[in-house]
């Protein structure tokens, strides 16, 4: 079975657990191992579009990974976190209510190449290990800064403390990281408090599948090339 598939993760899951998920359907129904692997991490409490590569398009995941991406994204404004999400220990930062003015004047500063911070709680391997693995444990994790380009911010609905925004980013854009710069710049401190992909490259999350209706029936017949 190669090939891949556009899943529409749901929240609480990881994307690890999601492949999971989807390698033991097939592997049961074949009697056999099947190679399965993502293209771009989701945290668990995001949502949305995840491709999934099987067999020997596991060899050309790399391709999906580079894509750019959309995403529907909320902040929570006068608050940070431990995680730069909602799952990390909430503390309240600020009472200050910045005006719409403020908040297009502040977005329109991120539009373009930015240099950003990823998350300690991320994927990313530090010394052969998750970054979130260490963090978890209690150690200190430096990241280093990276490049990222914002390719465009729009659909701004704004009432505080929630700013809500659809951003195409590059790949390798860690949106928490943006939201912790946004509130910064705000000098009110945010953090991501929902996120949704909608969108990688030209793959869009319509038609995508579910993970409980991903049977291997309907992944034989909808699994693409």
């Amino acid at each position: 079975m190669d090939g891949y598939q556009l899943v529409d993760k749901p929240e609480g899951i990881s994307s690890f657990g999601a492949v999971a998920r989807v390698r033991r359907t097939v592997s049961e129904a074949v009697g056999r191992k099947v190679k399965v692997g993502h293209t771009g991490t989701l945290d668990p409490a995001a949502t949305g579009l995840l491709i999934l590569v099987l067999g020997s398009y596991t060899k050309r995941a790399g391709e999906f990974s580079k894509l750019d991406k959309v995403y529907e994204a909320e902040l929570t404004l006068g608050a940070v976190s431990t995680t730069a999400d909602r799952e990390g220990d909430i503390v309240r930062k600020s009472v200050h209510r910045p005006s719409l003015t403020d908040i297009n004047n502040a977005l329109n500063k991120f539009v373009g190449e930015i240099t950003q911070t990823p998350p300690a709680y991320s994927a990313i391997k530090v010394g052969g290990q998750r970054a979130y693995k260490l963090a978890r444990a209690g150690k200190q994790v430096k990241m280093e800064p990276r490049k990222a380009t914002i390719l465009s911010l729009d659909s701004v609905d704004y009432k505080y403390p929630k700013l809500k925004f659809t951003v195409h980013v590059s790949s390798g854009t860690y949106i928490r990281s943006l939201a912790e710069d946004i509130g910064h710049k705000l000098k009110t401190g945010a953090y991501l408090s929902n996120l949704r992909r909608t969108k990688v490259g030209k793959f869009g999350i319509a038609g995508a599948l579910t993970l409980d209706n991903l049977d291997y029936e309907t992944l034989t017949r909808t699994l693409k090339t």
